[in-house]
């Protein structure tokens, strides 16, 4: 009868901890899915997913995954994870005026007929349309990231006219 016991509380802690990390992934999820703005509606969408559980319950999985609140793109107010980066915040941001006068470009670098220019966050995606619109015979095209465009220049073409190309496409470069 003890083991019975002993093996039910064993089996029980175990089922408690594999439901625990279920609802924790669900929540994850869940948060990274969805705009969820109170824990009342997270308690209503875990629900919908087979967790019952209290707000006190949620509160605690939320403190554990550090949950905070920042507002999304239409301005809502929302819970996000701590690594969602397109939710991170800078510290002292600056004016639109500040940021558009200074350059979004970095540096360049090639390698054969390839190259990667390096940005600002944010500017990347704009200066690879300036290039692609400019149609310099050299370079063949762009691929832009966030911080980051990956060039195809044309075999054979001069590294210094392809720096200068950009430069002139560049306000503030170098």
């Amino acid at each position: 009868m003890q083991n019975k016991l002993l093996l039910h509380s064993v089996t029980h802690k175990y089922t408690g901890m594999k439901k625990k990390n279920s609802r924790i992934e669900a929540l994850k999820m869940l948060i990274s899915s969805n705009e969820i703005g109170s824990q009342e509606e997270a308690l209503q969408a875990l629900q919908k997913e087979g967790f019952n559980l209290t707000q006190a319950t949620l509160s605690r999985d939320m403190k554990q995954l550090k949950v905070a609140k920042a507002a999304s793109m239409n301005g809502k107010y929302v819970y996000v994870l701590p690594n969602e980066t397109m939710y991170r915040r800078v510290p002292k941001p600056k004016l639109a005026k500040e940021m558009l006068e200074t350059p979004g470009y970095i540096s360049i670098s090639f390698s054969g007929n390839m190259a990667v220019v390096k940005t600002r966050p944010g500017y990347a995606s704009a200066i690879a349309y300036n290039i692609d619109n400019s149609d310099l015979p050299e370079i063949l095209g762009t691929i832009a990231g966030d911080d980051t465009i990956f060039l195809v220049i044309k075999e054979n073409a001069r590294r210094t006219v392809v720096t200068e190309h950009i430069e002139s496409l560049v306000k503030g470069v170098m």
